[in-house]
């Protein structure tokens, strides 16, 4: 799936929020922060098949939308992306940025440790 957009991700995320198909009004009804006219989303949203990040079911006389791609997949795979843009595939220059820019609290620091911990197998 390519890349979405901020307005395409934000579609994704009232999606997301859904188990079951959505018709545009009800995806227009919950849309945050943005200013949609109904015509404007039919074209994202047509758009955002054609990536295949969203399938439309045309059986019914109203069309229902829902996400082909979970959120985890598509955070996965714009984790993946970043780390490979921005810190040559590394982890630990990601983490190194963060503490350097003193966004990670003394409190996220051990909550790291003690998750990288349990993924050996509790701390060796």
């Amino acid at each position: 799936m390519k890349k979405l957009s901020d307005a395409e991700f934000e579609i994704m995320k009232v999606l997301w929020r859904h188990s079951a198909p959505m018709t545009s009004n009800q995806i227009l009804g919950e849309i945050e922060g943005h200013n949609w006219k109904l015509a404007s989303l039919m074209t994202v949203l047509a758009r955002m098949a054609d990536k295949g990040a969203v399938f439309c079911d045309r059986s019914t006389r109203t069309n229902l939308y829902s996400a082909l791609v979970s959120e985890e997949q598509y955070k996965i795979k714009e984790s993946e992306s970043l780390l490979e843009k921005l810190y040559d595939k590394s982890p630990k220059n990601l983490i190194a940025c963060l503490y350097q820019g003193k966004k990670l609290s003394d409190e996220s620091v051990q909550e790291l440790r003690a998750y990288l911990d349990s993924l050996e197998g509790g701390g060796k």
